[in-house]
């Protein structure tokens, strides 16, 4: 019988490897700036040559990128075939903000009855954390920073169902939810009440994720956005029913 050599990976792979495990993990999220060359050196137990060179072949696959006396970085846009042309075009129509409503529903409902499942201590620790920084931004009536907020616990319970391809899908779209969020936040702002039912729904969600109720978690997830989609739909009626009296007014004028 032959036997063949056994060959030891160079060190240089193996961080690749694990580089790429925590990007694709979401340890590593888009846009987050890495530990400094030394910094990595010492916690892989390694050399500052291997992890240079471990850099070098993520910055090629088109993971990382280095900014001059700035440090290295996970790649913004990882997700190239989501341009920014078509982002936008979805962004600025009326029409497609449904769209994107029901790409929720289907989503998040998902992640929510996953997260239930699979989600850890820590990941129940940093959707509370979530919870909190919204109520915070709510006090301060800065919608912009709430609708960070809540794409912030999205991603969260993106992380908590550990389906590394829920999460990356989440992440690539996470300017677009961003931009739909604010938007029917200054929808759901005209009517109070609205709001205190979407604060209400979306405590039921988390509370059903933390309890690991599963269903609960799903039917809470699409209950909150069933909500939102109608009173958008009534804002938008009710705005529809103003323009046309407006016109009745205009056109009823004497010249």
């Amino acid at each position: 019988m032959t036997y063949r050599k056994i060959r030891q990976p160079k060190l240089s792979d193996a961080i690749v490897t694990a580089l790429e495990t925590m990007i694709l993990e979401g340890s590593l999220r888009p846009g987050e700036k890495l530990p400094s060359e030394r910094e990595l050196a010492k916690q892989f137990e390694v050399s500052r040559p291997s992890v240079r060179e471990a850099i070098q072949a993520l910055e090629s696959k088109g993971l990382l990128n280095r900014r001059q006396g700035g440090g290295t970085y996970v790649q913004e846009q990882l997700w190239k075939s989501l341009s920014d042309p078509v982002l936008e075009l979805i962004a600025n129509d009326p029409e497609s903000q449904y769209d994107l409503l029901e790409f929720r529903h289907a989503t998040e409902g998902m992640l929510a009855f996953y997260a239930a499942i699979r989600g850890t201590a820590t990941d129940f620790e940093a959707i509370r954390h979530c919870q909190e920084a919204i109520k915070l931004a709510q006090g301060q009536h800065d919608i912009a920073k709430e609708a960070d907020e809540i794409v912030e616990l999205y991603k969260v319970v993106a992380e908590a169902s550990h389906n590394v391809a829920m999460l990356h899908l989440v992440l690539s779209m996470s300017q677009l939810l961003r931009d739909n969020i604010a938007q029917n936040l200054e929808l759901l702002y005209r009517h109070p009440a609205a709001v205190e039912m979407s604060n209400k729904h979306r405590g039921e969600l988390i509370e059903a994720i933390v309890s690991r109720q599963s269903e609960q978690a799903r039917s809470a997830s699409n209950a909150h956005l069933a909500y939102i989609e109608d009173i958008l739909l009534s804002v938008r009626q009710e705005d529809s029913r103003v323009q046309r009296s407006l016109r009745r007014i205009q056109n009823n004028d004497p010249v």
